[in-house]
């Protein structure tokens, strides 16, 4: 007994500066994130909450973590009670911790590079979305273009595993770059589990979105009509309306007949100035070369155009929608929009995580849309779960601009 409590003793006296080191490095973070909070949150009422109470109460908590990954569900459980959008805390665990650092300002990523492997801002996957519906692990998207596309995942499938383990969105692909994985899939309720073998690949999140946007491009024929099909990730550089414009005024969706504008998912950042491609007047021009050749060309696009939303739609893609409606552009189809329209910048906390935080509040006319969303003009439910594929959303769309064209 004597010999069991000496060892009881040296195995803390061993163990205990280990654990008070992690507890303070999560404390650091945490104190951190609080203090980001307290300074720079748009509402200094912060919402209606006690952001003094709520330190009080989280930190305790934040003290029994070991890790990052332990204290991000403490950090968001706090950051939750503030009830707003753009507010959140990120770890490398997550694709969406490098997209935001790919979406913004290069001292952002300058200041990341210390905690990133060789400097990189880069991480590898295979190019989807998931979500966690009723303990299960879903795909929700596909980047067209993708190792997950190649590989003929679909959207609804069940993530089972990953090489026999759990899936982990980072995690379960980290340092396969180039090689095969074997995912486990489940794509009916009622069906048998099955295998995909998909090679990840290295994504640069300062050009992922642009790249997918580039492979999403379709032209669908539909009883002796070109519908035009772009769907945009990210809105949060002129770069992607750029290259929309591109497509539409000299590239491959200059001939179609109308077009659907897919907002869905992904991130926002939007300019409201890119509806003018839609609603500003702007002067044809025509072309004539030394041969007498004439070629035309209209800088404002001028054939039918339907929006589709569901709610991953947010921020300034909100905004483009709100204005679509208001200068009738045209027909809005899917589901409601996220709500999420104020302002958020990220900032790199001690440790190399991210805090994505609210710092203004936007008003869209007077009007605030956070909380609110907007409704589509044609709503159409997506069951994600075992969908096979399947996007409702999408073929709906399709036959409502088909329907313009046609002038039916």
């Amino acid at each position: 007994m004597l010999l069991a409590g000496c060892l009881a003793v040296v195995l803390y006296a061993w163990l205990s500066p280990r654990i008070s080191k992690a507890s303070s490095a999560q404390q650091q973070v945490f104190e951190a994130v609080w203090q980001t909070v307290n300074e720079e949150f748009f509402d200094p009422q912060f919402n209606g909450v006690d952001w003094q109470a709520l330190r009080s109460h989280y930190a305790p908590l934040a003290a029994q973590t070991h890790s990052s990954e332990e204290l991000k569900p403490v950090i968001n459980a706090m950051l939750a009670e503030l009830n707003t959008s753009h507010t959140h805390f990120y770890t490398q665990s997550q694709p969406e911790y490098y997209q935001i650092a790919g979406i913004f300002s290069s001292s952002i990523q300058q200041s990341l590079q210390s905690f990133l492997t060789d400097g990189v801002l880069q991480y590898t996957g295979i190019g989807i979305d998931t979500q966690e519906i009723q303990d299960h692990t879903f795909i929700t998207g596909i980047l067209a273009g993708s190792p997950a596309a190649k590989a003929g995942l679909q959207v609804g499938d069940q993530l089972i595993t990953v090489d026999g383990q759990p899936f982990q969105p980072i995690g379960s692909f980290a340092g396969k770059a180039g090689q095969t994985v074997q995912v486990q899939i489940q794509r009916q309720s009622d069906g048998f589990p099955q295998e995909i073998a998909v090679e990840p690949q290295q994504f640069d999140p300062t050009t992922l979105f642009l790249e997918a946007m580039k492979a999403s491009v379709e032209i669908i024929q539909r009883q002796g009509k070109s519908i035009g099909y772009v769907h945009i990730w990210s809105y949060a550089s002129d770069i992607y309306q750029d290259q929309l414009e591109q497509e539409l005024i000299h590239g491959r969706l200059r001939d179609v007949d109308g077009l659907v504008w897919d907002l869905r998912d992904g991130w926002g950042g939007a300019k409201p100035s890119y509806l003018n491609l839609f609603t500003a007047p702007v002067p044809a021009l025509t072309f004539i070369t030394r041969d007498g050749q004439q070629h035309s060309q209209n800088y404002r696009w001028q054939k039918p155009v339907v929006m589709l939303v569901n709610q991953g739609s947010r921020s300034g893609k909100e905004i483009l929608a709100y204005g679509f409606r208001k200068y009738g552009v045209g027909k809005i189809v899917g589901s409601k929009t996220q709500g999420a329209v104020v302002a958020g910048r990220p900032y790199v906390m001690p440790d190399g995580s991210l805090l994505y935080l609210a710092v203004a509040d936007v008003l869209v006319e007077g009007k605030r849309l956070e909380g609110k969303g907007i409704q589509p003009d044609i709503e159409v439910p997506f069951d994600i779960a075992y969908a096979q594929g399947r996007d409702p959303q999408k073929e709906k769309v399709i036959e409502v601009v088909l329907a313009t064209a046609t002038g039916r």
